[in-house]
This record gives structure tokens, C-alpha cells and sequence, in this order.
């Protein structure tokens, strides 16, 4: 899939090797061919070899940006709620090493090889904005590690032969206004220059790192933006894509090659706020989610619409937490109607997902603890559990993530097409 790409980066290494500085400059700043990437023709995405690609596979949800019911909490819903939720039962300090610790074990080249041998061709990557700045966020303070991080993955999936899509499901200021985006309960990004310039900046950076990385299939801006609970939703909807088109264009001043994902409003549900006219970029496509509701072409009837009267890709970009026969009925219509997908989420506590973590011991008292009143000092001092045992609960929640440790959903896999047999 990616041998005439990988040999035109092979060559492009080999010139930066034998170069002085100056020459190196410049070799950095130029661009790899666009028919090395992944291209929108149409309705359809291309390979580099010219060969239709129809997505399928899931994401990596919860490492990069923690989700509170991954743990089993309800309360502490958010990356911001949880870690401090941590913090008061174990201390700030303890708290910083196990997210370093949590990074590096929660998802490795063995879950990636492991997506491959499964027969996914895709993974979405989920991450928080904070990654690519100097904002505290999981364990780290001023140095993030965000590139480190991403750049090991997309090894990783060179490794395995996976295409990779990076999806900001965290923004500045908050773009859904919920728990999903770490938010502070508004979508504040649409209200705000400051917030907007960091989100177009932060996606400038990407663009401009990742603009010769033919293993990523493209970028996909912001994760259900405006959730549909606010009284100015419509006011919110029309900002939506002004905010697309400003950050595309500060993208193609470094990056005229990769795949530009945009998603419709309230969930990626409701694409009624873009513009069906798609001609200020000719390398974009749509991205939509559904949970639950009937297994038909008809529950998605109105994305199908819209991916024709654009003649641009849709995508599923998340759909799961269901039964298996509907998992496996709704792949076959997607399949039917040109809709690749990837599958939420990869791995987390309790099924539905391709792995499982098993609950260590005590992780009663971890989740009894967030579900208890905190708005005081007090309050948190009359539940904090055994710091000693909550500190070894949470130390064996990293040790049960690890890949070797997890336990395969085999009927889960099954029903989305895919094989589960691998040895561990």
C-alpha cells in the first residue's frame, strides 16, 4: 500500500543525510509528490497505487484525550474532571507519573500490529488539543509531547501498513460544549478570536510537520462541534463554517496534499450549516457519527444525500456501542452505500469495544470516590479512600491496559467483518 510512497520518503532521507545545512533547509521545506497521499476522487478516496480505499477500522479513544466512562465513571467525565479526581485521591505529583506511564502503555506497536492482523486498513486518532502546546496536560507542564507521541504511531502504522486519521476532539475553548471536548460546558471556541487564531495555529503546525507523511490519510479538524443544547445553536451553526474554511486555507499554505475532514454540527450529525458548493478546497471530505437508531439506509439517509450532492467521501467516523447483529447489519450499509468507518472506540472497561480492560482491585473505591460530592474541601477529606490502595489501583489499571494484558471481544470483531484471531 505505501511502497511508492515510502520509497519516495527513503530517497528524500537519503538526500537530507548528505546535505549541509542550507541545502537541508530547503530539502525540509519541499514537498513530496500530491500522488504520493491518499486523494478524494469524487465520491471515493484513492491510494496512491490508484486503488479505491473504503475505510474501516476504529479509534483510538481515551488515550490521548481520557473519557471519563471509559473508567467506569459518570461524574468525572472529562479529562480535566478526572485528573483531578486523581489528583485528590493520590496527589499531583504521583498523579503526573502515572499519565506519562498511562501514555506509554495504553496503546503500543503490539495494538497496532494486532488492528492490522484484524483486517483494518484505518485508525482514527482522537487528541487533545494541549498536546501541541504549552498548556498543562497529562503529567506534563510547558514541554508536551504531542509530536512524540503522534510520530510514534505513525511509525507504528507504517510498520503495519494502516492509514491514520488525526482528529482534534478537543479545541480551543471547546467546540461541542460538552464532556467530550474537555469544555467548560459552552462551545466557547466560536465566541472567542483568541481561541479560534490557537486552533487555526495549532493545525498550521501539523500541517507543516506532517505535510511529507503519506501514512496520514488526512486531518480532520474539530470532533462534533456545537452540541445541540444551547439557545443560540443556529448563531453557533453559522460560525461553523467560516472557522473550517479560515483554518483549511492556513493548512495549504504549508500542506496543498492531505485530505482535509470536516464534520456537520450537532454530533457530526447535521450538515445543513456547510455549504453543498465544497469548491474552496478540491481535497476535503465529510465525516459523520451515528449511535444507535434503526440498522438501515434510511437512518442515514440524509448523510447519503448530502455525499451526492457534494460528490465528495463520507466517512462514519464513530458508530458502535450495540449489539452485534446490529454492528454487523449497519457495516453492510455502509458498505452498500460507499461509507467507510471506523468503529468507537478501540479499547476501554467492560465490552463493546475490540479489547477490554479488566477492572483491577478496588477500582470500586477509585470510581465510588469520583461519584461522591467534592465541592469542598471537606467533602473530598470525608471520602478520600486509602491514598496507599487507591495508588496500587491505579498503578494496576496501567499494568491491565497493556496489550498483552487485555482481553479480545471476538464476537465484537466478528460482527464488524473483521478477524479476531491473533497471537498474542
Amino acid at each position: 500500500m505505501f511502497k511508492k510512497s515510502l520509497t519516495l520518503l527513503s530517497a528524500l532521507c537519503l538526500i537530507l543525510l548528505g546535505c549541509n545545512p542550507k541545502e537541508e533547509k530547503e530539502n525540509r521545506e519541499s514537498l513530496l509528490p500530491a500522488e504520493s497521499f491518499v486523494r478524494v476522487n469524487g465520491p471515493d478516496l484513492m491510494t496512491p497505487d490508484g486503488q479505491k480505499l473504503l475505510i474501516c477500522g476504529t479509534n483510538l479513544g481515551n488515550w490521548l484525550n481520557p473519557e471519563g466512562y471509559m473508567f467506569r465513571f459518570s461524574r468525572a467525565n472529562s479529562a480535566r474532571a478526572i485528573h483531578d479526581a486523581f489528583c485528590q485521591m493520590a496527589g499531583p505529583d504521583f498523579v503526573d507519573e502515572f499519565w506519562k506511564q498511562y501514555k506509554d502503555n495504553y496503546v503500543t506497536k503490539g495494538d497496532i500490529l494486532f488492528l492490522k492482523s484484524a483486517g483494518c486498513n484505518t485508525i482514527r486518532l482522537p487528541f487533545h488539543y494541549k498536546l501541541f502546546t504549552d498548556e498543562d496536560y497529562l503529567g506534563l507542564t510547558v514541554a508536551q509531547d504531542g509530536f512524540q507521541r503522534v510520530d510514534s504511531l505513525v511509525s507504528w502504522c507504517r510498520e503495519a501498513g494502516l492509514y491514520l486519521i488525526l482528529d482534534m476532539h478537543d479545541a480551543p475553548g471547546g467546540q461541542t460544549g460538552d464532556n467530550i471536548d474537555d469544555s467548560y460546558g459552552y462551545p466557547w471556541l466560536f465566541d472567542s478570536e483568541m481561541s479560534q487564531k490557537k486552533f487555526v495555529d495549532i493545525w498550521a503546525k501539523i500541517a507543516a510537520y506532517y505535510k511529507n507523511e503519506p501514512v496520514i490519510l488526512g486531518y480532520e479538524l474539530m470532533n462534533e462541534p456545537v452540541a445541540p443544547y444551547f439557545t443560540d445553536v443556529e448563531e453557533l451553526n453559522a460560525r461553523l463554517e467560516p472557522l473550517y474554511k479560515r483554518t483549511i486555507a492556513a493548512i495549504r499554505e504549508a500542506d496543498p496534499n492531505h485530505v482535509i475532514l470536516l464534520g456537520g454540527s450537532q454530533w457530526n450529525s447535521n450538515f445543513k450549516p456547510l455549504t453543498p458548493d465544497a469548491s474552496f478546497d478540491n481535497n476535503i471530505m465529510y465525516t459523520c457519527h451515528r449511535y444507535g437508531g434503526e440498522a438501515t439506509a434510511e437512518a442515514i439517509r440524509s448523510f447519503i444525500e448530502f455525499r451526492n450532492k457534494v460528490n465528495r467521501p463520507m466517512y462514519m467516523g464513530e458508530i458502535g456501542h450495540n449489539t452485534d447483529q446490529w454492528m454487523s447489519d449497519f457495516c453492510a450499509v455502509m458498505k452498500d452505500n460507499n461509507i467507510g468507518w471506523t468503529f468507537w472506540p478501540y479499547k476501554k472497561m467492560q465490552g463493546s469495544s475490540f479489547i477490554s480492560v479488566e477492572a483491577p482491585d478496588n477500582w470500586d473505591l477509585v470510581v465510588a470516590f469520583t461519584e461522591a460530592p467534592r465541592g469542598t474541601y471537606k467533602e473530598i477529606r470525608d471520602v478520600r479512600p486509602d491514598q496507599a490502595v487507591i495508588r496500587k489501583a491505579l498503578l494496576d489499571f496501567i499494568e491491565n491496559c497493556k496489550f498483552e494484558n487485555c482481553i479480545v471481544n471476538e464476537n465484537y470483531i466478528r460482527a464488524l467483518g473483521l478477524n479476531p484471531i491473533f497471537a498474542k
